[in-house]
């Protein structure tokens, strides 16, 4: 099979567990691409932390282009959506996998599933339970290419999440710890830091486990 995986950013932590699922499949032609100017044609276009907008046209050069998406659709739509959801609370976070459409996350559902993050997990734990979760899906996907009966999603009108920018890692040094505790677990310490601001000088938050 000849598939396509379009990750928009190099920097994003989800490429090192791509890498090593692409090693695992020796028996596909399998390309990871950064930008739409690299997309070619072939069987399956995966979007995964995909930030571009890929059209119509572009989509027609496969059989299938297919997003993983972390929450349970139509709920959800829009970006880092399990950032989000732990942010406000979820120790449950269900990606869902979905035909890609013109309209942002409202195609075809394939399959759905469930992954339970720990109050306790930080950053990088979070991502292994999320990014093997998507890889799950990927291979679901290959597997049932030429039998799957999608389900389409039921109509909402609620608010997408937006995207995240550095601003939404602010820290309000006039609050608990407790209080933050999810934000600061789910900030990236190397793209998207927790930080404050302390007599105008700007201090970065990491927070790592200590296991003794």
């Amino acid at each position: 099979m000849n598939i396509s995986i379009l990750i928009t950013s190099i920097e994003h932590p989800v490429n090192t567990y791509v890498n090593k699922w692409v090693e695992t499949n020796k028996s596909h032609q399998i390309n990871i691409i950064h930008s739409k100017k690299e997309i070619t044609s072939g069987d399956i276009l995966f979007l995964i932390s995909c930030s571009d907008i890929v059209s119509k046209s572009e989509r027609k050069k496969f059989n299938k282009t297919l997003v993983v998406h972390a929450s349970d659709l139509p709920y959800g739509r829009g970006w880092s959506p399990h950032v989000w959801e732990i942010i406000n609370g979820a120790t449950d976070i269900t990606l869902s996998l979905l035909e890609a459409e013109n309209k942002v996350d409202t195609g075809d559902i394939w399959k759905k599933i469930s992954v339970s993050i720990p109050k306790t997990a930080l950053f990088d734990e979070i991502n292994e339970l999320i990014f093997d979760s998507e890889l799950a899906l990927m291979d679901f996907a290959i597997e049932n290419y030429n039998t799957i009966e999608p389900k389409k999603q039921p109509n909402f009108d609620g608010e997408c999440w937006p995207k995240r920018s550095p601003k939404d890692s602010v820290i309000d040094i006039n609050q608990t710890i407790y209080e933050q505790f999810d934000l600061i677990r789910v900030c990236d310490p190397k793209r998207f830091p927790a930080y404050f601001y302390k007599d105008g000088v700007k201090f970065n938050i990491i927070i790592e486990k200590n296991n003794e």
